[in-house]
């Protein structure tokens, strides 16, 4: 198999180009079905979104256990080799998803495509309308990095603890108990509010802002590198973008909490503030 170089973690359309028919990546395609089958990049699998979590009512975007995850990632030819590029066609929550959950199987060789399927059009990248259907692989999962991993103990547990930060990537309305989309509303105490769409820039097919920009964003609700970020939304959709925009940004410690605010803000006894 021909060595792919060391590709970053953001990469652009244009650097993408070269790479296509390389055997040495997998392309990953989240969008939805339709929008795949409309055009997609050249050689890209498609992956349903709903093989990336699991159902646990009320806890909707759990972490699935390694078996589905084996499943999941051999349907679509994928080995520990590969170097995964991923995007969609909604901003990248869904593609950040699946490159955090790699990150917690300790595949680490990934790229998120900077603006999707939209970024790669506009700078004139082809499409293919075609569906492959790669071989099936023997991908056996195993969550070694659990670093990068919260559940509701360890985020109870890092409560009001300096060292930690709490970042809520959901909308306004929603961090402060106006839009309720769960038994209660608010947020998870001492929680600070990030909308996750406030990283994007829509002038520019939803690229991320520029880094100087993205830094201070962060910096003025108090998240910084020496503290544990733990990232959040409803379902860790919205946050598994946040999530790489952190580890874009070279933040060391980030985890994404998977069960949220469908698991937090339905469990009566955990606390919640608005």
């Amino acid at each position: 198999m021909s060595l792919v170089p060391n590709l970053p973690l953001l990469i652009e359309p244009e650097q993408l180009q070269p790479y296509l028919a390389s055997p040495a990546i997998s392309i990953i395609d989240l969008c939805d079905p339709f929008g795949h089958a409309a055009g997609h990049i050249p050689g890209a699998i498609h992956l349903d979104y709903a093989g990336l979590v699991r159902v646990n009512p009320p806890a909707m975007g759990l972490l699935p256990d390694e078996a589905q995850l084996s499943a999941v990632l051999s349907r679509i030819g994928l080995t520990p080799d590969r170097h995964v590029i991923a995007y969609d066609e909604e901003g990248n929550g869904r593609a950040g998803r699946l490159l955090w959950t790699l990150a917690a199987l300790g595949h680490e060789r990934v790229s998120l495509l900077n603006g999707g399927i939209h970024a790669w059009d506009a700078a004139g990248g082809p499409l293919e309308t075609s569906f492959r259907h790669p071989p099936h692989s023997d991908y056996r999962a195993r969550i070694t990095n659990p670093n990068v991993v919260a559940d509701k103990d360890h985020v109870l547990a890092r409560l009001g603890q300096p060292d930690t930060t709490l970042l809520d990537t959901r909308t306004p309305a929603e961090y402060a108990g106006l839009d309720v989309r769960a038994a209660r509303g608010g947020h998870i105490p001492g929680a600070v509010n990030l909308n996750w769409t406030d990283a994007m820039d829509p002038a520019r097919q939803l690229r991320l802002q520029p880094a100087p920009v993205l830094r201070k964003l962060l910096e003025r609700r108090g998240i910084t590198p020496d503290k544990e970020i733990i990232v959040y939304c409803q379902t860790h959709h919205r946050s598994a973008h946040t999530y790489w925009v952190l580890r874009y940004l070279g933040y060391p410690q980030v985890r994404g909490y998977a069960g949220a605010w469908s698991e937090w803000g339905n469990d009566p006894s955990l606390p919640v503030e608005v």
